[in-house]
């Protein structure tokens, strides 16, 4: 195993490292302590080829203008907040409504965007970064001081990244967090995701209204096949589609998925042109699949320039909106309770 460090950037004259952890296989990853950003996923194909199978940027400038959340931790609540307010404990919060009237990701000051203390943990078997970070009560509107830590850690034997989450509040609070990093198997960008195909273990999505918000309605996979991962299915049969679902949320998925398996792997997604496979095992109640609908634009991702479903996200996380939703998994934590999460994705 080996941990390697060098200094990726400056925020507010504070320096930001970017560190790489590689096992004895050549499997890498790349992260740096501004939002907990994973850069690089270096992975093989079935020939043994190491490519990058993840979007990032090269510099700090980038990653501050991105609004596509490249590769960072999000918290402290994931997805869509419908106008920015909740009530816990007889208390009213009103959060920044930076998206549509709505509150997105934790809102722009989220954890996304936050300079995090970081340090190495080493053993013969892992390498490990550790981010921690303290957010104090009314940050972002939410309430709380909440004190949170993220681990990546690579495992020497297998071609394994597990992210580890704990936090823990002094108010009752809410915290929703996930990853959010664009997979393409393909290798270096060389296609789109849609020919990829993808399996999760959900027998029902959440139905979204215009604005991308869950109506409530936990609605059958079995009913509509388009939205019916059990067996697998491609991404591109969505994006040509005349279903108002896949329409409204810009020609193909934005939606949340309710995992029915939580001990072993919910989620596999491979390439067949390069043979790569992702599997992911999660904690989580629920994935938010988004399949690059909206990512076009004046620029380019190391090179590549930029299109429509260039990567998909696989968000493992409780429901976006949850607190308006009382029969969706809760994302309430409690005062002085310990929030813990894991997520484990497997490259083969």
């Amino acid at each position: 195993m080996k941990i390697s460090k060098k200094l990726f950037d400056h925020k507010n004259n504070q320096p930001i490292t970017l560190y790489t952890l590689k096992n004895d296989r050549g499997f890498q990853m790349s992260c740096i302590d501004y939002g907990c950003v994973i850069t690089e996923i270096i992975a093989p194909d079935r020939d043994g080829k190491l490519e990058n199978v993840v979007l990032g940027f090269d510099t700090l400038e980038e990653y501050e203008s991105d609004p596509n959340f490249f590769g960072a931790m999000i918290g402290r609540f994931s997805g869509r907040i419908k106008e920015g307010s909740f009530t816990l404990d007889g208390e009213d919060y009103q959060l920044d409504r930076n998206s549509n009237g709505h509150n997105l990701h934790g809102g722009p000051g989220g954890l996304h965007s936050v300079l995090w203390d970081s340090k190495v943990i080493e053993n013969d078997n892992e390498a490990i970064v550790e981010f921690t970070y303290v957010s104090g009560d009314g940050e972002e509107g939410f309430p709380g001081t909440l004190s949170m830590t993220v681990r990546y850690t690579l495992k020497n034997d297998s071609n394994q990244l597990v992210i580890s989450y704990s936090g823990k509040s002094d108010k009752t609070t809410l915290l929703n967090v996930t990853n959010h990093s664009y997979f393409n198997l393909s290798g270096n960008l060389k296609r789109t995701i849609l020919d990829h195909e993808l399996t999760m273990k959900s027998n029902h999505y959440l139905e979204l209204d215009e604005e991308l918000l869950p109506t409530g309605k936990l609605a059958p996979v079995a009913e509509e096949p388009l939205f019916d991962f059990r067996n697998g299915r491609s991404i591109k049969e969505a994006t040509t589609a005349d279903h108002p679902q896949t329409k409204l949320a810009g020609n193909g998925y934005d939606h949340p998925f309710l995992l029915t398996e939580t001990d072993g792997p919910a989620i596999e997604l491979t390439d067949s042109e390069s043979g790569r496979k992702l599997v992911i095992q999660t904690t989580e109640p629920a994935v938010v699949l988004y399949t690059g609908n909206a990512m076009g634009g004046a620029y380019s991702v190391r090179g590549t320039e930029a299109q429509n479903y260039l990567g998909l996200c696989l968000e493992t996380q409780s429901p976006p909106d949850s607190m308006n939703h009382p029969h969706f998994p809760s994302a309430i934590l409690k005062a002085d309770e310990e929030f813990k999460s894991e997520t484990i994705y497997t490259f083969s």
